[in-house]
């Protein structure tokens, strides 16, 4: 059973540029919770704290099953990347208007929790209008043909 959780809402509220993907730093009821799909990025950002990333607001459900000690559904979770990685997004996040959002997670083929996250710059009204009417434009087409 494949897991994979999207955000849906980036794409149309955010210009996405950058992709990087991500491990997450999580407790034993939190993976298993992921596992069987009872997450949810749609409200989660991802910021700098103490030199570290972390995204906050990541929803993950408590796991039924994990006794007496489960964990918080919205705690902060350090993202582990590269340094490198980690260098050009304190230089992107230096810029205005400039944030990271998570667009996917998923579960590798090792059994590991991956987030995938992307430099976003926020889209104006008329840029969301526009994309809604090119997405109405190229399902008209894909009918016709």
């Amino acid at each position: 059973m494949a897991v994979d959780i999207k955000n849906k809402k980036a794409s149309y509220t955010y210009f996405l540029t950058d992709e990087f993907t991500a491990g997450i730093q999580l407790v034993g009821s939190e993976i298993k919770s992921i596992r069987h799909g009872k997450a949810s990025i749609g409200e989660a950002y991802c910021r700098f704290m103490k030199g570290e990333f972390f995204v906050f607001n990541m929803y993950i459900a408590e796991y039924p099953n994990a006794g007496y000690t489960t964990h918080e559904v919205r705690r902060p979770r350090k993202l582990l990347l590269q340094r490198t990685e980690i260098k050009k997004l304190e230089r992107r996040l230096k810029d205005v208007g400039v944030t990271v959002v998570p667009t996917r997670m998923f579960v590798s083929a090792s059994g590991y929790a991956k987030l995938e996250v992307a430099v976003a710059k926020g889209k104006k009204l008329h840029d969301k209008r526009a994309s809604l009417k090119d997405k109405d434009q190229a399902r008209d087409l894909d009918r016709l043909s």
